[in-house]
């Protein structure tokens, strides 16, 4: 980080640096992020000296032990966050982004599997002190969602949720089939990076269609009942996107807009990424539409990502968000 720093110093002290208003911009945000970077590890690494020296002044008898434990514990985690943070170095890994749900094969059951992992990341974002807000939610016929769309705020969110694009499977007792049989559901989730307000995405008025309609769905904790959801469609690339959240049509529109950018510009990276891996066969590329989890409820209690075999016998936590082991697991395995 110290000799990229220096780099880019070297190259600002240039005459015609700010020439390239765009170019030099970049390079500045880039030294904040990394010098951002270098100031946590240098307090990282002095609490951990600072520690290490007091921890040998007392022994377990002492009252203050246990409290130097329990700050090296904090310390601990705080690492451990660091260093997935240095796993996460791709442009877009810091970005806000907006995660999406869509109910599978299985009708009603897969309705009610996509409703519990929406509840599921809500309270992942909870933990992980991330704002959280529901902007589209489709309802099933009769219970569940058939989709929603989660915007997601807070430093590295896409980095994070990116691990878990792909189906996600449920086998359990079905609380809707009345001689209680086994029944497997799927569900699908995506997430992409949120756009910056400066990045040059041109979208031209004439191919959009903009029409709006009644929001509709649970309500409470979901959305706002309101008579201004939106829905956009690009029309050269057939790219949709809903936003039914807000009270206005306005800002319905504004967060359909921005939607709208975070998609395309997804789109046009994939496609670059795929003519990529057609020369580069053997670098790895995130694939829409792997199974990546199951979660078995019956007849034992398990969940097991199947690209990095981590596994926990604790569905209930995970259920309720605590998914920072599987995560950690998928970006430390490189894969």
């Amino acid at each position: 980080m110290q000799k990229r720093i220096a780099e880019i110093d070297g190259t600002a002290s240039e005459p015609n640096f700010w020439n390239d208003q765009e170019s030099a911009q970049r390079l500045m945000s880039e030294r904040k992020a990394l010098e951002d970077r270098l100031l946590l590890w240098n307090s990282l690494s002095g609490r951990v000296h600072d520690l290490a020296e007091l921890i040998e002044l007392y022994t377990p008898n002492d009252p203050e032990y246990n409290t130097l434990i329990a700050d090296s514990e904090n310390l601990d985690r705080e690492l451990a966050r660091f260093e997935l943070q240095q796993v996460l170095s791709e442009p877009d890994d810091e970005a806000d982004c907006f995660l999406e749900i869509h109910s599978g094969a299985g009708g009603t059951e897969a309705c009610d599997w996509a409703e519990m992992l929406l509840r599921m990341y809500v309270r992942w974002c909870e933990r992980s002190g991330y704002d959280a807000a529901v902007l589209e939610i489709t309802p099933g016929d009769e219970a569940g969602i058939k989709s929603a769309i989660v915007e997601v705020d807070g430093p590295f969110a896409y980095g994070y949720l990116k691990c878990e694009i792909g189906i996600h499977r449920l086998v359990r007792i079905s609380p809707f089939d009345s001689a209680n049989r086994r029944h497997t559901s799927f569900a699908s989730v995506f997430a992409f990076p949120q756009v910056e307000a400066d990045e040059e995405i041109e979208i031209d008025e004439k191919d959009l269609r903009i029409d709006t309609y009644r929001s509709s769905g649970h309500g409470g904790q979901h959305l706002n009942k309101t008579d201004s959801a939106v829905r956009i469609t690009h029309i050269p690339t057939k790219v949709v996107v809903q936003c039914q959240n807000e009270r206005s049509q306005h800002k319905n529109k504004a967060k359909a807009m921005k939607m709208l950018k975070a998609r395309l510009k997804q789109k046009k990276e994939k496609e670059a990424a795929e003519q990529k891996a057609r020369v580069e066969s053997t670098k790895r590329r995130i694939e829409w539409g792997s199974q990546i989890r199951s979660y078995v409820l019956h007849p034992y209690n398990m969940v097991k990502d199947l690209r990095t075999t981590f596994e926990t016998s604790n569905t209930k936590a995970v259920l309720d968000g605590d998914l920072d082991s599987f995560i950690r697991a998928y970006l430390l395995s490189g894969k």
